[in-house]
This record gives structure tokens, C-alpha cells and sequence, in this order.
């Protein structure tokens, strides 16, 4: 690994890269390199260049590769007395949020409206938090992400191995088995036992305000999701379970809306009435959980981690019930 610096200092650094850190992007690195700075700041200093891999200008989704010389510009970190970037009850939060920790591995089980990482207008996200929480860890990555509004199990790695393996697995790559990955959503109507499963291609589009969308649209990627019914609640809404077979942006929920049944509380692909109505019964947020995971461990062992929705979820629930 490269030497760290724990203290800023005025002067250019000049990293060069080991085989332990090839394969990581420039962003993720620098977040780890320099300790407490944003993501804002990350992504400027990208952005103007004054971050170089090989004399060269870069992109953030640039993977570094071993023997890359990487300068990096003096930047002002937080001196450590300033205040913490995530508030001791969030830290909390999470903290009970843990579903399963070894050396390598943390899975939470992340809460609705809280994003995965910091940008876009947010100071930080579950993986600041975590870093602020294993501050002696100094690997820690997201494996995968979640949409900021979706609940569920999010695998965070503790060391680079682990993220290769797990990167290897949710590929499909051939020496590491696949990441099951199972969510919970409800949905408006009643969704046909006849439909099982939809495949159809999702292309990414960024509107003028910046907001991202996706589309049903024959140039997009191929995309297929697995649905299942477990309750039906009239002809109002239906309980279902959707294991996406592929991992695109936003897959499940556009895939929902494609089918004619958008989930309750989503303000991007939902039906603002259904959603509503569900929210008059107590269900404020986005009903899309990803509520267990399964993987096998490099050691072979496997893991399966289950993660409940929560009190608002089951309380939501139980009034639908009880309006059949």
C-alpha cells in the first residue's frame, strides 16, 4: 500500500499504487486518502485537474491500476477538533442497524431517506457514517448501492479482497458465486399471479435539473426482474417480492410501472394517488425494502442476512388489512 499522511500538508503528494489498491476508482481512493474531506471537495479538485494519474487528467469512475502515479493537490482537511461530519444520533442509528461484522464484512440495514453516500447537495451518507463509526478501518467501501429512499440490506467491505470477491459476485464472474439479492415492495392493484417476471431494457436519462431517470426503451440495457406475489390486500394494493436477475438503476421500480403496478411512495415512477392513500394510513416513505442477501464468503461459507422493514412498514400493513 501507499504510505498515508495523516496530517495535511501544504505541499503536491505523489502516490504510487500496489496491487492491493488496483482496481479501486480515484474517487473512493481519494475519500480514503484524505480522511474527513468531502465529497464535494473530492469531485472539484477532479473536475479542475488538479488530481493527475500519469501526468493525465481523470475521470471519478477512473480504476486505478497498479504502479499509477497519483498526484494529489494540498487540500484544508478538517482539523481533528473540529466537529464530527455525522450526528451522534444517526451514528446510533446505525450502529443498532447492524445486522451482521466480521474483519471483512459490514451489512446494515440501511433507513429509508438516508443516501448511501454524500453529494449531490447531501454532506454525507451511510458510508461516511460507517467510516466515522470504524474509524480504525481504512478500506471501507460500498459493495453496492441503494436508492436513497429504499430500506434494506447494504454490504459495506472492510478490506479491498473482500470488495473484489464481492465485485466478482454480483458480476457473475465464474470463480465467485452470485449475490442473491430479495426486496419487498408494495404496489398499486392487483398484481396477476400470471406475471412472474419483466424483461424489458432500461435506459438512464439525466434531466436538465440534473435528476436522474430510467426508461422502458428498446436501446436500453437488458434488465429482468423476478416477481412474486405474497399478499393481496383487495384489488387496492398488492404485497410483492421482486429478486432483480440484473442490477440496473432503479430496475425494480421502473419495472413495477412498466407492469402497471408502481410502488406506493414513489415520487419518480409512482401513481401520486395510490401513494397518497397509503400515506393517509401512516406509510410515508417509499415501499421498496431489500430484505435479505445471500453470498458466499471467501472462505466458501455462506452468508444470509435478513433485514425487517420496520415499525412504519408493519403498522402500514396491518390498517390495509384491516380496511379489506
Amino acid at each position: 500500500m501507499t504510505s498515508p499522511v495523516s496530517e495535511p500538508t501544504s505541499s503536491v503528494q505523489l502516490d504510487v499504487i500496489s496491487e492491493e489498491i488496483a482496481g479501486q476508482r480515484i474517487d473512493n481512493y481519494l475519500l480514503t486518502r484524505l480522511k474527513g474531506a468531502p465529497r464535494t471537495l473530492i469531485y472539484r479538485i477532479l473536475r479542475k485537474g488538479e488530481v493527475r494519474v500519469n501526468k493525465g487528467r481523470i475521470k471519478p469512475d477512473y480504476r486505478l491500476q497498479a504502479g499509477d502515479a497519483v498526484r494529489i493537490p494540498p487540500v484544508r482537511l478538517p482539523a481533528p477538533n473540529e466537529p464530527a461530519l455525522v450526528g451522534q444520533g444517526i451514528l446510533n442509528a446505525l450502529e443498532s442497524s447492524i445486522l451482521y461484522e466480521d474483519k471483512a464484512l459490514i451489512v446494515v440495514n440501511k433507513p429509508a431517506g438516508l443516501a448511501v453516500h454524500g453529494g449531490s447537495g447531501l454532506d454525507f451518507g451511510v458510508i461516511e457514517a460507517m467510516r466515522q463509526l470504524r474509524p480504525q478501518c481504512d478500506q471501507l467501501e460500498l459493495v453496492h448501492r441503494l436508492d436513497r429512499d429504499t430500506s434494506g440490506c447494504l454490504m459495506i467491505a472492510k478490506r479491498r479482497s473482500m470488495l473484489r470477491h464481492l465485485h466478482a459476485a454480483l458480476r457473475g464472474d465464474d470463480e465467485a458465486d452470485g449475490v442473491t439479492k430479495c426486496y419487498i415492495a408494495l404496489v398499486r392493484g392487483r398484481w396477476p399471479g400470471s406475471v412472474r417476471r419483466v424483461h424489458a431494457p432500461l435506459m438512464k436519462n439525466n434531466l436538465r435539473s440534473g435528476e436522474r431517470m430510467v426508461e422502458v426503451s428498446p436501446e436500453g440495457k437488458e434488465s429482468l426482474t423476478e416477481f412474486s406475489v405474497l399478499r393481496r390486500f383487495g384489488d387496492f394494493a398488492t404485497l410483492v417480492e421482486a429478486r432483480p436477475i440484473t442490477g440496473r438503476t432503479h430496475q425494480i421500480r421502473v419495472h413495477a410501472k412498466h407492469a402497471g403496478h408502481p410502488i406506493a411512495g414513489d415520487p419518480k415512477y409512482g401513481d401520486d394517488e395510490f401513494s397518497q392513500r397509503v400515506r393517509a394510513l401512516g406509510g410515508k416513505r417509499l415501499f421498496l425494502h431489500a430484505v435479505s442477501l445471500a453470498a458466499e464468503l471467501p472462505d466458501g461459507s455462506r452468508l444470509e442476512v435478513r433485514a425487517e422493514p420496520g415499525a412504519m412498514w408493519d403498522s402500514t400493513l396491518a390498517r390495509l388489512a384491516a380496511d379489506e
